[in-house]
């Protein structure tokens, strides 16, 4: 799944960028509106986030572009807090959303799942839409949610819902970092050496009963991973 983030401040856009990329989307960044109307044509985004002061083309022009051929693609805008004239306008001009500066990291993440679940609805073909068991965890990748056994539930990234459906594929089967990493993280990023380590790490505090007993996402010393149907 791709998005597509146009902000001009560029350790901004470098924040942006890296909150995606870990919750598992392919990242297009760009600093200016014309450039990012041009990779909207070109690249067929799933999500636009858009600041609305940048050069060349703002955000709400690019937004008013955007709609007057797409009217389902999720545009947020990015804008100052407190800023309600901004706000008002962008939504005028089709915004589905707008995160504000500074920015709340738990604000953000919460804004990233619901869009993502919007894009899931929209393009099913991205993960499955079937539910499945792990042993303890029931996964509902539509909704990016884990329900465990004792009743309550967890949320998931993208990300974490191809690793769990990756290893619920190929139960009782070692699926590779290598493997992992193509299918999770695409082939065209590369990422360093221990990024799968780390992130299974993570999602086995969301899901396992014991994360430093693992009865789901096992791991098979030097290799990969697997899970073993209990």
């Amino acid at each position: 799944m791709k998005v597509l983030i146009a902000e001009n401040e560029l350790k901004t856009l470098k924040f942006l960028s890296d909150i995606f990329e870990k919750e598992g989307f392919q990242v297009i960044a760009t600093d200016n509106g014309y450039d990012a109307y041009q990779e909207y044509c070109f690249a067929s985004p799933d999500f636009v986030l858009l600041d609305i002061e940048m050069p060349d083309m703002n955000g709400l022009e690019v937004c008013e572009k955007i709609r007057k051929e797409d009217k389902h693609t999720p545009v947020v805008f990015i804008t100052a807090r407190g800023n309600a004239p901004d706000k008002i306008t962008g939504l005028d001009k089709g915004a589905d959303d707008y995160i504000t500066k500074p920015f709340d990291i738990r604000e953000v993440m919460a804004r990233i799942r619901t869009i993502t679940r919007r894009c899931l609805e929209n393009k099913k073909q991205e993960i499955s839409d079937k539910i499945f068991t792990m042993n303890h965890v029931t996964v509902t990748p539509q909704r990016l949610i884990a329900e465990m056994a004792e009743g309550h539930s967890v949320e998931l990234s993208l990300r974490d819902v191809k690793i769990l459906a990756l290893l619920h594929e190929n139960k009782n089967k070692i699926v590779t970092r290598d493997h992992l990493l193509d299918h999770c993280w695409g082939r065209h990023i590369m990422p360093e050496s221990r990024t799968v380590d780390w992130h299974i790490s993570q999602l086995r505090k969301k899901v396992e009963l014991d994360p430093k007993a693992p009865l789901i996402i096992q791991t098979v010393h030097g290799v990969g991973y697997k899970f073993v149907e209990s």
